[in-house]
């Protein structure tokens, strides 16, 4: 293949131009391999402007592994706060902690020992190693699958785990020893802004080399099967207030979707009833001044969440499993973003503050 064949032509073109046009983003301006870590995971299905003001906090608030380590999860979830994804901080926190506990607080720099850490996967690994340490490693995602589909018309569908092997296979072939670092960053910052799913090939550095340009199937490429159709769960969510002004809420359990993470009462509706009766069956509490607060979806990888929100207040003691939180104490719980939209709604209301002893 041609690209084979210019090897040296085609990292030089990449690099150079990842060189001139490269974003100036926080984790390029470090060799730390825990804040690399920090940025990666963060990059897992978010976008970068969405990062980079939760990794500046991130790393002000956990500056060390030590101090990421022996912070309480609690802690670290609020932190993680709206980003989404909150086994991915859980599972960081657990690798940390290994590090911490048996590699003597030095991240591992070889891709067999780095890899038996908690939530390091393949590409996360491959990214820490290349980036903070200088190590020819493959860091194959998305983006990457994208850019070598095309350059190398491979048709294989990136949605398969096992073709992921083809593309690590790709890279490797072609990385430069010497500056593997730039080479990944490279093809990265390529398929984020160059090599897209609508790409702009005129502006593409290393079209010279591209198969897929030269007989206009760019479009076309990187074959990827379609995701199962997402499962829409409609849901009641009661915002509910006591006598002193405190607000019901519970923890959710500590594996599954949103793990750890404090709610509102939030229950799936089934069957055709009010959500008044509903609220008095599935909370067995007697309440008043019921009303409507907002309707939303959010969407998950995997399911739609259909919303509808309402306010009440109760002179009733807390149903088992939940507790009656002050305005502060709620606003510092962490709470995933379908309860923030509900939160945010209720301070925007102004409801009453909690009545003062």
């Amino acid at each position: 293949m041609q690209l084979f064949e210019r090897k040296d032509e085609f990292r030089n073109a990449l690099m150079s131009w990842y060189e001139r046009e490269k974003r100036d983003l926080p984790w390029r301006r470090t060799k730390n391999p825990y804040y690399i870590w920090v940025s990666e995971v963060m990059l897992q299905q978010t976008r970068v402007d969405t990062v980079i003001p939760y990794y500046e906090r991130f790393i002000k608030r956990f500056p060390t592994l030590f101090d990421l380590a022996n912070a309480k999860e609690e802690d670290v979830l609020k932190m993680w706060e709206g980003l989404g994804y909150y086994s991915r901080v859980k599972n960081l926190q657990s690798g940390v902690k290994e590090v911490v506990a048996e590699y003597g607080s030095e991240i591992p720099r070889n891709r067999k020992e780095i890899s038996k850490l908690k939530g390091v996967g393949p590409y996360t690994a491959g990214a820490v190693l290349s980036i903070a340490f200088g190590v020819p490693e493959h860091a194959v995602d998305g983006n990457v699958m994208r850019v070598f589909s095309r350059l190398l018309l491979i048709e294989d569908d990136i949605a398969i785990p096992r073709n992921r092997k083809i593309f690590e296979e790709v890279v490797m072939e072609l990385i430069d020893k010497n500056d593997p670092s730039s080479f990944n960053q490279g093809l990265m910052e390529l398929g984020a802004t160059i090599c897209t799913p609508k790409p702009r090939c005129l502006l593409c550095p290393v079209r010279d080399y591209c198969q897929a340009f030269h007989e206009g199937r760019q479009e076309s490429l990187p074959v990827k099967s379609k995701k199962t159709n997402t499962k829409t769960v409609p849901l009641f969510a009661f915002a509910i207030q006591n006598t002193e002004g405190k607000w019901l809420m519970k923890q959710r359990p500590s594996t599954g979707l949103l793990a750890d993470m404090w709610e509102f009462p939030m229950m799936e509706i089934k069957g055709m009833t009010s959500p008044e009766e509903f609220l008095k069956i599935n909370l067995g509490i007697n309440f008043g001044n019921f009303k409507p607060l907002i309707e939303y979806k959010h969407v998950f990888s995997h399911l739609v969440w259909e919303v509808e929100s309402y306010m009440a207040t109760t002179n009733d003691i807390a149903p088992d499993g939940y507790s009656f939180f002050s305005a502060d104490e709620v606003e510092a719980l962490p709470k995933a973003v379908p309860v923030l939209k509900i939160w945010d709604a209720l301070k925007r209301k102004k409801v009453p503050k909690d009545k003062k002893s």
